[in-house]
């Protein structure tokens, strides 16, 4: 474990070395900044409506920091010969695939409390009371689907040769799941056979990400969700994430250096 956190330091450290995070970050502070004013138009909807969108762009901001970090990770030691020395300490590959999963993981939950920490605040100065139990719910839930899709991200990396091509295949995937991937099941009513079976197939197989997005409830106050239905949809991410690690280290350990 002394090796897989060294390896995963080196994700948290690269979070605060790269731009990425503090651009999103202020664009994000920026649109936020936008909601408190919503009050100067006597439309309690108003505010609903732009914190609706600073938490969407969060959601965004999020995805494009953990894909484009995670997909460096592999690809960066390749080039820069630091895969070689790194192996030598001993390290095996499978505490490499886990280490950089971690340390993104890692990195990606730091920046997503930055993000909360900031709207928390913004809210409970508009309108003067904390927010409720579904708001650190939904922290959590984003926090635990980020956890699938770096592990996606650390496997798409170890098939394609370049970080460019990882994250543009996998942030096009990601998108496709959030947006489409809920209503397959109707599509699929709406084929012949054979692809109304392999649409159903391809339904089930993939890891539903929009179980986690509990943005709209925070957003309408609604009441904090069953913590035994968290613990479901936290085992649900922890099986699709041990899945995609498994296949990152299978492909890594057979994968000429």
């Amino acid at each position: 474990m002394n090796k897989i956190f060294a390896i995963a330091s080196v994700g948290i450290k690269e979070l605060y070395r790269r731009k990425d995070f503090y651009v999103l970050f202020v664009l994000s502070a920026v649109i936020t900044i936008m909601a408190g004013t919503a009050s100067f138009f006597h439309d309690d909807r108003m505010g609903r409506y732009l914190a609706e969108i600073c938490l969407l762009l969060v959601w965004i901001s999020m995805l494009v920091i953990a894909i484009a970090m995670a997909s460096r990770q592999i690809p960066a030691e390749r080039e820069q010969r630091t895969i070689f020395p790194l192996l030598a300490k001993p390290v095996s590959r499978g505490q490499v695939i886990v280490g950089k999963f971690l340390g993104c993981w890692l990195a990606a939950g730091i920046a997503l409390a930055v993000f909360y920490l900031f709207l928390g605040v913004e809210t409970g100065a508009r309108e003067h009371q904390w927010p409720g139990v579904i708001y650190y719910q939904a922290f959590l839930m984003q926090w635990v689907m980020l956890a699938v899709v770096i592990a996606m991200t650390v496997l798409g990396s170890v098939v394609f040769a370049a970080p460019s091509s990882t994250f543009t295949i996998i942030f096009v995937v990601v998108g496709g799941i959030l947006t489409v991937g809920m209503y397959l099941n109707r599509v699929a009513l709406q084929n012949p056979e054979p692809w109304q079976s392999v649409i159903y197939t391809l339904y089930f197989i993939i890891p539903h990400l929009e179980f986690f997005d509990l943005h709209e409830l925070v957003v309408h106050q609604q009441p904090a969700v069953s913590w035994l239905a968290m613990g479901a949809a936290i085992l649900y991410a922890a099986a699709y994430t041990a899945v995609f690690l498994f296949g990152a280290w299978t492909l890594f350990r057979r994968k000429a250096l």
